[in-house]
């Protein structure tokens, strides 16, 4: 008997862990109960439609593709918050501002991201829009509360149990850091935000929150409205944007080891927006694009050439451009930047790991 134990305590851990795996990939609906989501346009539900701002989606080309149709997404269809759902198998996450946002929808999580805001207080203040530190008081101040109430928990008991994404930190160069005189160099005005971002991550974690994905800033020099501001051809983005939006993913992307020390049982995961949207620009063909330069929609001067015009013209096939507006990814681009955040193996498009292996991770724990 003694020779078959180690054999069958080895296939009784095989079994365990292919059972978790199918259980995960098939079920991943019971390892997440539902996501909360703080940040700028590029994950915004439509919280800006319920606020006094000119910075709005809620008019057509916007959501052309999307089945509720324009909704306050700055996109053509779904954005990188609606796929992310889809694959943990959550309804559409509601936002903050939405008078109906209230009582049990609330069970599957809450938006609280605004379009144009930033991690700073200052960014985006003459748009009127609310900023990460407002959107983290709305949540632990009026969500929090009424979730505890309907569940009957505490948030120790059931914070570890959703997903805290984060999508933000763009438009404090935008709108911020190269829109305003500054006295300090780009590298004091990045650590400053790293660190109002980590005490944020920590404010979090004291409340009972365990699993975050924090997505990177994309390539700010190369978006349309950037280039079109300098008339610039081909490819050519504009480097001090680039190279702003790289100091600040590196700071972000070490943050996630070293905030372990502080939060030792907390999973983070980067998704490297920046590398894979590149990748896009550079070589579109090689993914099925035709256009990665051009804007899809008939964007408007008064915009600063970032939003579409109120029932402009499109392209024909949205499928086949990087860039809806001046500054936004089409559907298919967000689609591809979630598959690879759930799927990818490569530590230069998601880190350290990838969002399935913390699901896995989150459902073998509980076992």
């Amino acid at each position: 008997m003694a020779r078959n134990t180690v054999p069958f305590k080895l296939i009784s851990i095989l079994v365990l862990f292919f059972s978790c795996k199918c259980y995960c990939m098939e079920h991943n609906k019971k390892a997440i109960r539902g996501m909360f989501v703080f940040g700028s346009s590029l994950v915004d539900n439509g919280n800006n439609n319920f606020i006094n701002t000119v910075v709005k989606s809620d008019f057509l080309p916007y959501g052309v593709d999307f089945r509720h149709g324009p909704t306050g997404r700055f996109t053509n269809g779904k954005n990188v918050i609606d796929l992310i759902g889809d694959k943990l198998h959550l309804p559409l996450i509601p936002p903050f501002y939405d008078p109906a946002t209230i009582g049990r929808r609330i069970i599957h999580g809450v938006s609280f991201s605004s379009g144009a805001s930033g991690i700073l207080n200052e960014t985006g203040t003459d748009l009127r829009v609310i900023g990460l530190h407002k959107q983290m008081k709305n949540f632990e101040e009026v969500t929090l509360p009424q979730l505890e109430t309907l569940l009957g928990e505490t948030s120790e008991k059931f914070l570890k149990d959703y997903l805290f994404v984060f999508g933000v930190g763009g438009n404090d160069y935008t709108l911020n850091f190269f829109y305003y005189p500054q006295n300090v160099t780009i590298e004091v005005f990045t650590t400053n935000l790293i660190n109002s971002l980590s005490d944020q991550l920590q404010t979090l974690y004291n409340l009972g929150a365990r699993k975050f994905v924090m997505m990177s800033v994309y390539p700010l020099g190369c978006y349309p409205s950037a280039r079109k501001s300098h008339e610039l051809g081909a490819v050519i983005c504009l480097r001090h944007l680039n190279e702003a939006a790289e100091i600040f993913n590196s700071k972000l992307k070490s943050l996630v080891d070293s905030i372990h020390s502080i939060m030792p049982a907390s999973t983070i995961v980067y998704v490297d927006c920046y590398d894979i949207t590149m990748d896009l620009i550079v070589n579109p063909a090689s993914y099925g694009f035709e256009d990665s330069t051009n804007t899809c929609c008939e964007v408007t001067s008064e915009s600063n050439f970032s939003a579409c015009r109120k029932n402009g013209q499109i392209c024909e096939d949205r499928s086949k451009f990087v860039f809806f507006d001046g500054v936004h990814p089409t559907e298919a681009v967000n689609d591809i930047i979630i598959n690879k955040a759930f799927n990818s193996d490569l530590q230069s498009e998601v880190y350290p790991i990838n969002i399935k292996q913390l699901l896995m991770n989150q459902l073998i724990n509980s076992i």
